[in-house]
């Protein structure tokens, strides 16, 4: 059958996640206007919750050596998926700020997003690749994750409205200006331009330096989340590149609502924590099942829109 040959082993994921970048890439050149990036990001939305029915259909082929039923498998991938995506979203807010920081160009920040998703997906995939053995053959690396969100969840909810970061000299721009001059202009999109003196990196590839780095502080949380819900390799691996693909698109949806969100980063704490607390208790009488995680999470991300919705119309009546 066609569609469960495309859709078998890791090889089928690749030429899928190849066909999704270069659909990403073809329709979202230059600026990206917000009814066309609504329409995508719910094209987007919509894929990953058919790639779940695929997985309903085909588990057996996707995963042959997989313990998981289909039903379990597709439950795995729909909680994981909503999980990366939440915590996506929050590396909206870090991305729009580091675009103000540089001063980028409307213009050149779909084809930053653009690079900053593909280099982010070969390291997430480098991290899930040295993580699932790591997991298999030392199960305390769980525990070790458990506590690790637990504590990056209390970090987020006490740091939440603190003070700005500043990128300008972060270890991506010292890295980058230790080897290459770097010119005070953007050349167009390139990442590098020419002088009298040679070839100078241009502030685009700073940029996308710092976008790669701060994806992967990002992936330290994201990681080790999406292996509490489960530890099947290649379901961690299709619910990142389902979260990663269509975020130019998210991005473009809530690039002037971000500020609205008022409690997303008390959500995303609770979620960490909640799903540290999962991995602590994975071999215990008290287990979380997977699909009681999907419930708690949805309900997480429901009752934190609503609150931010509510507080911004108060503000907005306080204002009148």
């Amino acid at each position: 059958m066609f569609l469960s040959e495309l859709f078998s082993g890791y090889e089928g994921l690749l030429v899928l996640t190849l066909l999704m970048l270069g659909i990403d890439l073809l329709i979202t050149r230059g600026k990206i206007s917000f009814r066309s990036a609504v329409m995508w990001s719910v094209f987007w939305f919509s894929l990953a919750f058919a790639f779940a029915g695929a997985i309903y259909l085909f588990w057996p082929h996707m995963a042959p050596t997989s313990e998981l039923t289909n039903g379990e498998a597709a439950t795995s991938f729909i909680t994981g998926y909503l999980l990366e995506k939440s915590l996506s979203v929050d590396n909206l807010f870090v991305f729009a700020l580091i675009f103000a920081q540089f001063k980028v160009p409307e213009n050149h920040v779909p084809r930053i997003l653009m690079l900053g998703i593909v280099g982010a997906l070969v390291l997430r995939g480098l991290m899930i690749s040295l993580g699932a053995p790591l997991i298999a053959q030392f199960h305390v690396v769980l525990y070790l994750f458990g506590f690790f969100l637990i504590w990056t969840g209390v970090q987020m909810w006490r740091q939440h409205g603190e003070e700005n970061e500043s990128f300008s000299d972060s270890f991506a721009v010292r890295l980058v200006k230790r080897f290459l001059r770097v010119s005070p202009d953007y050349d167009g999109n390139k990442l590098f331009t020419r002088d009298t003196l040679g070839i100078l990196a241009t502030p685009m590839l700073v940029v996308v330096m710092v976008i790669a780095m701060t994806d992967v502080m990002f992936a330290l949380d994201s990681i080790p989340a999406i292996f509490a819900v489960t530890q099947e390799p290649y379901l961690v691996l299709a619910a990142n590149v389902f979260a990663l693909l269509g975020l130019r698109s998210l991005y473009f949806v809530l690039g002037g609502m971000l500020n609205k969100f008022a409690y997303l980063h008390h959500t995303l704490a609770f979620m960490l924590c909640f799903i540290g607390t999962k991995m602590l208790l994975i071999e215990t009488p008290f287990a979380i099942a997977t699909p009681v995680s999907l419930g708690v999470i949805l309900a997480s991300l429901t009752i934190g829109i609503g609150a931010s919705i509510w507080k911004q119309r108060q503000l907005e009546k306080v204002a009148l």
